[in-house]
């Protein structure tokens, strides 16, 4: 039994004790339901954006007042003390999954209504004993996060997506859509940058792997990293930029600030906003990736292309910004072909050849992460992607297949890359000739 629990049950016998009848379950929406006689939650929220101390003073002021009533004299001053506590987490802070979101161990938390959240670690999903007190509280948790943001969410407009101030993201539905009640899903993010070496250490690949990505990276070729949800990408594209050398200059777009990078890059972070509650001001990642090429980027990483914007990421490419970087959601190397030839059509009708030839100019590697049923992340694939003129079409050549965590890679072929990485000093013969032997290819 909790501590909160303990308190919640020494004031039921204590009421039923003193007044002779059932005991009374008094629990911190209740003391909410007083509080709000003293003061409005509107207020403290708008005294929170200039003032957190005084905001937090103002509520505890209001939860004293409210405890002075009759009906809470079955609690000690410990016990109003922690009530008190316990609301102002609901009220400025994330409530039951407050613990949640400060494992770093969590990387997404799921809560399906008041007395349904789920969380994963390790990529397994976990019951939590944890819950809220009602839906209202969840409700009032959505509006705390979006309320800073600009954003609201209500019957008319049901789904929002939000971060919050340390990088999470966060999607939440309310009812009509979901009649279960409010739902919010958050995708935490680690504040360590993961390397490639991590990645290796952890069976994400072999060594002979991480020797490839660090050369693709440093030969400035394009790299697109595609997968399912949850498989990996931003991980993966956040290890490449480590090798990104620091005299370069490079500019992120994302939609959500998720990428992070080690110290002394020269990054210049980009995020796209939604229209606000008028419907105005809505800058897309599409707006973005052209303003990008007036900033003089040496590479840009897009964090990931869904819509018109992959047009602007492959010309982008194609005029000089070699090394650019992005994530795309699909099933293998080939299905990335596929869907950004329809992405490249949201924006522009332009003729399949057309399209291809852009995409075979553009992207140099295809490197696909998996996510196995076990949850564990690895990585499964690498293609070449190449255009040939005479016959107007792209091709996909795959050079590497992995089919589980515990199976080991096969290289199909030789990477073109072994002959630039010696003519570019990127490595010596020697280290090539290791290389191709820990590959097992000519």
């Amino acid at each position: 039994m909790s501590l909160m629990e303990r308190v919640r049950a020494v004031a039921d016998v204590n009421s039923a004790t003193a007044n002779g009848r059932a005991p009374q379950r008094l629990t911190v929406e209740d003391l909410r339901e007083d509080v709000r006689e003293w003061t409005s939650f509107e207020t403290i929220a708008a005294i929170m954006a200039d003032n957190p101390q005084r905001a937090r003073n103002e509520l505890r002021t209001a939860c004293r007042h409210a405890l002075s009533e009759s009906k809470w004299d079955a609690f000690s001053g410990a016990d109003k003390r922690l009530l008190t506590e316990e609301l102002i987490d609901v009220v400025f802070g994330m409530g039951p999954i407050e613990s949640l979101i400060a494992d770093e161990s969590v990387t997404e938390i799921m809560v399906n209504g008041a007395y349904s959240i789920f969380y994963e670690r390790d990529g397994k999903l976990i019951e939590c004993d944890l819950h809220f007190d009602s839906d209202e509280q969840v409700r009032v948790l959505i509006d705390r996060i979006i309320g800073p943001l600009g954003r609201r969410i209500d019957e008319s407009s049901p789904m929002v997506n939000a971060r919050l101030p340390q990088g999470h993201r966060v999607n939440a539905v309310i009812p009509p859509i979901t009649p279960d009640g409010p739902h919010l899903t958050i995708r935490a993010f680690t504040r360590h940058v993961m390397t490639l070496e991590e990645m290796e250490q952890r069976g994400s690949f072999d060594e002979c792997m991480g020797i490839f990505l660090k050369w693709l990276v440093v030969s400035r070729k394009n790299v697109v990293v595609s997968g399912g949800t949850g498989s990996g990408k931003t991980t993966l594209l956040n290890a490449l930029s480590c090798h990104i050398p620091k005299d370069e200059r490079i500019i992120t777009i994302e939609d959500s600030a998720e990428l992070k990078f080690s110290p002394g890059l020269h990054v210049v972070r980009m995020e796209a906003r939604p229209m606000n509650a008028e419907g105005e001001g809505e800058i897309t990642i599409r707006d973005l990736v052209v303003n990008a090429l007036r900033m003089r980027p040496d590479r840009i990483i897009v964090g990931e292309c869904r819509s018109g914007e992959t047009l602007d990421m492959l010309q982008a490419m194609n005029t000089g910004h070699d090394g650019s970087l992005t994530t795309l959601h699909a099933n293998s190397p080939e299905d990335v072909l596929d869907r950004i030839v329809t992405m490249v059509r949201y924006a522009v009708d332009l003729p399949v050849d057309a399209i291809e030839a852009q995409i075979g100019n553009a992207f140099d590697y295809i490197v696909q992460v998996s996510r196995h049923c076990d949850g564990s992340r690895f990585l499964s694939i690498v293609s070449e992607v190449s255009y040939a003129r005479e016959s107007r079409t792209c091709s996909i050549r795959r050079l590497f297949y992995r089919s589980a965590p515990d199976a080991d890679g096969v290289w199909e072929y030789r990477p073109q890359i072994l002959d630039e990485v010696v003519q570019n000093d990127i490595a010596n013969s020697k280290e090539v000739q290791r290389w191709k032997r820990m590959a097992h290819v000519e």
